[in-house]
């Protein structure tokens, strides 16, 4: 006799089904440059605007051990975002005693991103990027939970609130520094939304060479803004 199928094993293949319908159906396409331009007020842009610098010729490889060391800290620091990203998805699905560990670690690596910034915009300019970081964490839950619960119409809402963060987050950054446009912000932070569901859907995939691309635009636009910081 076959094993009785449980609720739980009904919910997780429809979850799966409801994300990947999403995507091929071109939900991921609502973080476009056609979108409506991003949802934070002036005052939200402020910190990191006024903090800009005159910028300078781009960076395209780390020689000096300043620059090297910019490089390393903000791909460990982008890895890490994606390896506590997707520890917790499985955690959220599994519903396991290791999700608020694993959430509490996933929501301190965004502070820590936003203190990497500080040295070179200023303790508000990175206190505000953190925020919007931990925003972006918070907004997978209502995702997982709507997947798990196999209610499409909030999951198609949930998704369409995390594309519009994640071009917030491009284009706070894209306020910040010339070395890292808009078009290009917003196409990485796409990019690991687009990975982060599929990675949920299958809970089997792990893809980082997005992470990593991220984090060297990040450090060239950095050095490129900030010579006089990285001669040794």
């Amino acid at each position: 006799m076959a094993p009785k199928e449980t609720s739980r094993s009904r919910v997780l293949p429809a979850a799966a089904f409801a994300m990947v319908t999403l995507m091929a159906t071109g939900l991921a396409a609502c973080s476009s440059d056609d979108e409506p331009r991003s949802s934070l007020s002036a005052a939200d842009q402020a910190p990191i605007a006024q903090a800009q610098a005159p910028t300078h010729p781009h960076a395209s490889d780390a020689q000096t051990p300043a620059q090297a060391a910019l490089h390393d800290g903000m791909r460990a620091l982008w890895a890490q975002h994606m390896e506590w990203t997707y520890a917790t998805v499985v955690a959220f699905a599994g519903q396991t005693k290791s999700l608020p560990a694993t959430l509490e670690r996933l929501l301190q690596n965004q502070a820590d991103i936003g203190n990497a910034v500080k040295p070179f915009y200023g303790d508000e300019a990175g206190t505000a990027l953190t925020k919007l970081l931990k925003a972006h964490i918070n907004g997978a839950v209502p995702i997982l939970t709507a997947a798990m619960a196999g209610d499409s119409a909030a999951l198609k809402r949930s998704v369409a609130a995390w594309y519009r963060n994640a071009n917030d987050i491009a284009d706070f950054l894209a306020a910040a520094n010339a070395e890292w446009p808009r078009a290009e912000m917003r196409q990485m932070m796409k990019g690991h939304i687009d990975q982060t569901l599929a990675y949920a859907t299958a809970h089997l995939q792990g893809e980082y060479a997005d992470a990593i691309e991220v984090a060297d635009l990040l450090s060239d636009g950095l050095v490129a803004q900030f010579p006089d910081k990285f001669k040794s």
